[in-house]
């Protein structure tokens, strides 16, 4: 199968929730939580420095594009606050995208544009578009959370009716 997918890694406030819905995408074949970033080697939830709690995604792009889970990624987070998602604060909640090559960065760039021109969001997206790094996988405990735990706490849900759509070009 890793010759077969592709892969992503975003990071958009608790890594609970993320991975709840994102792992349910068509095409979405793995997801495990965990941290990167940042500046702590083996991070862990009790030592994670300035890394951002982040979702890894493999993906079979037969099924789905990258394009299409950033999408999704910005409908069920608030790209617009900065280190905050719901009553989660700091540096670990931060929106980002860590991209494995110039063309994930140009479709993250490409979409960040979409949302910002789209009004669908109160503000600009502060997502932070930066290469990946280390992804230092979580303890089993934040594995499948909400599948353990499916009354747990998450800030991340689907916005009925929320569709990005394309900016005008020039």
């Amino acid at each position: 199968m890793a010759g077969q997918t592709q892969r992503a890694v975003l990071a958009g406030g608790c890594f609970w929730g993320m991975q709840d819905l994102i792992r349910r995408l068509p095409g979405v074949k793995e997801t495990r939580v965990g941290y990167t970033g940042g500046d702590v080697p083996n991070a862990t939830y009790r030592n994670h420095g300035t890394h951002a709690e982040a979702i890894e995604i493999l993906f079979d792009p037969a099924e789905t594009d990258y394009r299409a889970i950033l999408e999704f990624f910005f409908q069920i987070h608030d790209p617009s606050t900065q280190n905050r998602q719901g009553n989660d604060i700091g540096l670990s909640y931060r929106s980002a995208i860590y991209y494995v090559d110039d063309e994930q960065k140009r479709i993250a760039e490409d979409t960040i544009a979409d949302v910002d021109a789209s009004g669908l969001w109160p503000g600009k997206v502060v997502t932070e578009v930066e290469p990946v790094g280390p992804f230092w996988e979580a303890e089993p405990e934040h594995q499948d959370y909400l599948l353990r735990y499916p009354e747990g706490y998450t800030c991340h849900f689907p916005r009925p009716g929320w569709r990005l759509p394309a900016r005008a070009q020039s």
